[in-house]
């Protein structure tokens, strides 16, 4: 598609607008108090999220009010605008912005995004209003909902953007108070904050919020999923599948999703929801499904829980889970929370074992699925003394499970039975002391326990619950409602389980231990009856193969940023690995980049988005090849590497090496692989060293650098900055371009610029010169080394010193994420390019921009 200049200037302009406010964002988080920003719960949105949240919107009004609480320095605001401005067909006559900040030291930051994005409504023909209220958005809108006594109280928003401060309401706070007066009874401010802008909006209004996925589930949050689904419908969910990257600028560890909602009437029986998930805002790789409003928010759940089910397999489980109808009413079983708080009983425990006390159980006590009594070595007292029944339970059969679950456990829901003759045994071999099955024991607060009726329930019926619970299935459907480690009693409530025939049958087939989770799943699927033949994909072996290769791919060294599933759909196509395919059975295809997609939508129900194959291509295929584990073209060595016909297989080393991955020889296996891989990478690292990169120099004639390193950067800046910014330059130098360029750069300075300077002199990597302005340049490419800091800057103007000579610095980086951690760095009256946004400069303070001083 060819654009035209006007489409050109306008994302030109907007994506000026874009990089700058991303640069306040930056420099605001650099400059904000730690403490301060975690107990407002401030995280910036970063501009790929930003843009991302901007596109969702599908209305297109002429007139446009648009909401931005809790604004920051304006991220949301003006991506939201340039993506106005990107609406060809029918841009809006008018836009009204209602920015509020309650932050101080942000207030500047705010108001200068504001000018910027007027200036683009300008330019584009936009009639713009902006406002900026240096208020608390919660008493501003709650004021506005009331009505209040001027007119522009009573104002509102046909659409509304946030990323709303997390933090916890105190119940006797000040905003509970304020908020009991709009009927709005929620526990965070993220969530009051949505409350407001759904009261606020106008019928027919839109609202894209980013926020933690804690509402989705739990009872703290009913109250607020009630009135959203009331009032709005919603249209899209996008998911980040890794906690660290929505905002990792920030260490902000929450599970995010972005949600998009327009206040009308749901249809139930027509409305879908779109929902989409990617690894990070960086990622491109989306995935896309569409879900039936009745698989988003079950029919008649009176806790109204959202389950976000991405792709295929997702929605296997969630039907699999379906063919269970019992409730833990009908099972006569209640679940509860331990009731022992060690810190609150502290006169009260012991170290065990102990005369007149009675075990206390922790999560440390939990192994293999029973409670091993007691544990060596621990250092927590785990015996209680009986002075206070009300803390303690009969002793009995009960299944327990962890109410948060450790980094090492893959799994969120990890279960054990309490059996009191397998306790009462160990404790007398072991220590000579008698202990009662009938006595008391005590569960610890992180802990949930079932039981009947305060007792314990039948042997059986504790071991089917507890192997029910640490199914597979139940793990990865548990995960479709709920985005943290924590595992509440009510999220148990909420479960549906089998009867207790068949809870009783798997009882019976669990011995002195459990078996492995292998065996565990197979029996849990028998005694569901569920049929393999059934299914096109068993969810359950597909997620656990998806799980299996990410741990081969972190045992072959691979980076952390191809740790994910979609790397690991990507080697089980080009090893021809389906959910239930053995190891053993792994072949070589030759497969092109769509295939591979087919492969994953056909095989592990997992669809991506069609725009998606370069991503795969430069996020993970890329990578499989400098580790040594795939080949490229094997085929037909001479086809070029961008040819659309271009094949992948993987080496046959790695082949031998990954089936044999569930077998005993894996760790030998591995060990020599590694140690062969090592000289194959040292091999290819030297072959890539000797690859040279092509160099198109402004006058066009032509060098070649060695690949790697900043030499990558330091091509963009030759072939991107010095167009752009340096028209007319002659490039005098660039580093590790060979001895003679340096010679003849030397030269040059000391014959054209009377500039002399000794050939072990610290030069900057590249240096352009302007003969018609009697400019230089320097540039300095920060790639492992840091920028123009003060000392650099009085360094360079010693050595190109001449009074006649206009010197100009630059600092180039390759991304904005390189440039954020060197910003406090960079020396003032210079100027910094991003070769990501090669079309924008940042001009460091001073009164002139790209000239000498």
């Amino acid at each position: 598609m060819i654009e035209s200049k006007a489409m050109l200037d306008v994302k030109a302009c907007t994506d000026t607008l874009l990089d700058r406010a991303d640069f306040l964002r930056i420099d605001a988080t650099r400059k904000l108090n730690p403490t301060q920003k975690a107990e407002m719960g401030q995280f910036f949105t970063p501009s790929p999220v930003a843009k991302l949240m901007a596109s969702m919107f599908t209305k297109k009004p002429q007139n446009l009010t648009i909401l931005d609480p809790g604004a920051g320095v304006g991220s949301l605001s003006a991506a939201l605008v340039a993506e106005i401005c990107s609406w060809d067909d029918q841009k809006p006559k008018s836009i009204t912005i209602a920015a509020y900040e309650i932050d101080p030291m942000l207030i500047d930051y705010l108001h200068t995004t504001i000018e910027e994005i007027a200036r683009i409504c300008d330019n584009e023909g936009i009639m713009f209003s902006g406002e900026v209220f240096s208020e608390d958005f919660m008493v501003a809108g709650i004021a506005m909902i009331n009505g209040g006594l001027v007119p522009g109280d009573r104002r509102r928003f046909s659409t509304a953007i946030l990323n709303p401060p997390y933090h916890k309401i105190r119940n006797n706070s000040k905003t509970k108070q304020l908020l009991k007066q709009v009927n709005i009874e929620t526990t965070n401010l993220y969530t009051a904050f949505m409350w407001l802008v759904i009261k606020l909006l106008e019928p027919g209004g839109e609202m894209v919020a980013i926020t933690p996925r804690s509402f989705c589930n739990g009872p703290y949050y009913r109250p607020f999923r009630k009135a959203l689904f009331k009032a709005m419908k919603i249209k899209r969910v996008h998911v980040y599948e890794s906690r660290k990257t929505a905002f990792q600028d920030d260490d902000v560890l929450q599970e995010n999703i972005i949600i998009h909602a327009i206040k009308e009437k749901v249809d139930a029986n027509d409305d879908k929801i779109v929902i989409s998930s990617s690894i990070g805002p960086d990622d491109e790789y989306v995935t896309l499904r569409e879900v039936d409003y009745d698989q988003f928010v079950r029919p008649g759940d009176p806790d109204f829980v959202i389950h976000i089910v991405p792709d295929e397999m997702a929605h296997r489980i969630g039907e699999q889970m379906g063919v269970l109808d019992s409730s833990l009413k009908d099972l006569n079983l209640i679940v509860s929370t331990g009731r022992v708080v060690d810190f609150r009983a502290k006169h009260l425990v012991r170290r065990s074992p102990s005369l007149g006390a009675v075990p206390l159980i922790y999560p440390a006590h939990f192994s293999n699925g029973f409670i091993r009594w007691p544990v060596e070595g621990l250092k927590k007292p785990d015996a209680i003394i009986c002075e206070n029944p009300d803390l303690l339970v009969p002793s009995g059969f009960y299944v327990l499970v962890k109410r948060f679950s450790s980094k090492e456990e893959e799994k969120r829901i990890v279960a054990a039975v309490f059996d009191p003759t397998k306790i009462s045994s160990e404790v007398q071999a072991k220590h000579d002391i008698s202990v009662k099955t009938e006595a008391l024991v005590g569960f610890e607060n992180h802990i949930n326990y079932y039981h009947r009726s305060g007792k314990g329930m039948p042997m059986l019926l504790a071991k089917g619950l507890a192997a029910f619970l640490n199914s597979t299935l139940v793990d990865q459907y548990f995960r479709q409602f709920s985005g943290h480690t924590q595992v509440n009693a009510t999220d148990l409530k909420s479960l549906k389980y089998p009867n207790e025939t068949r809870l009783l049958s798997l009882g019976e087939r669990i011995g002195e231990n459990f078996p492995s989770q292998d065996e565990l799943d197979l029996l849990v699927k028998e005694e569901l009856g569920i049929a393999e033949e059934e299914m096109a994909i068993d969810p359950v072996k597909a997620g656990k193969k998806i799980k299996e290769t990410v741990g081969i791919l972190k045992a072959l060294g691979l980076p952390k940023a191809q740790l994910n599933d979609r790397s690991a759909l990507t080697l089980l196509a080009l090893l021809d690995i389906k959910g239930g395919t053995p190891w053993r059975d792994a072949s070589r295809p030759l497969l092109g980049i769509t295939e591979m997609m087919n492969y994953f939508s056909e095989h592990f129900g997992v669809k991506y988005a069609p725009n998606t194959r370069e991503t795969v291509r430069r996020q993970t295929v890329h990578q499989f090849i400098q580790a040594g584990l795939i080949l490229v073209n094997p085929d037909n060595p001479s086809r070029p590497i961008n040819s659309p016909d271009t094949r992948y297989q993987i080496e046959d080393n790695a082949l031998n090496l990954i089936k044999s991955y569930d077998s005993p020889s894996w760790n030998s296996n591995l060990e020599i692989y590694l140690k062969t891989v090592k000289t194959l990478r040292r091999l290819q690292a030297k072959e890539r060293e000797m690859a040279l990169i092509p160099v198109k120099l402004p006058n066009g004639d032509e060098l070649e650098l060695t690949a790697g390193g900043q030499n990558v950067l330091i091509k963009q800046i030759i072939e991107e900055l010095c167009p752009r910014y340096l028209p007319g330059g002659f490039v005098v130098y660039m580093d590790d371009a060979g001895r003679k360029n340096k010679e003849d750069a030397l030269e040059y300075l000391k014959n054209n610029l009377g500039i002399t300077i000794d050939r072990h002199g610290k030069m900057p990597d590249v240096i352009v010169h302007i003969p018609d302005k009697h400019w230089l340049i320097l540039v300095e490419a920060v790639t492992s080394h840091g920028p123009i800091d003060i000392k650099r800057h009085n360094e360079l103007k010693d050595l190109f010193h001449k009074p006649d000579l206009g010197l100009i610095f630059v600092t180039a980086f390759l991304d904005r994420q390189t440039m954020g951690r060197y910003l406090s760095e960079i020396a003032w009256e210079t100027e910094v390019w991003v070769a990501e946004a090669p079309t924008h400069l940042i001009h460091f303070n001073g009164e002139r921009f790209l000239g000498p001083y």
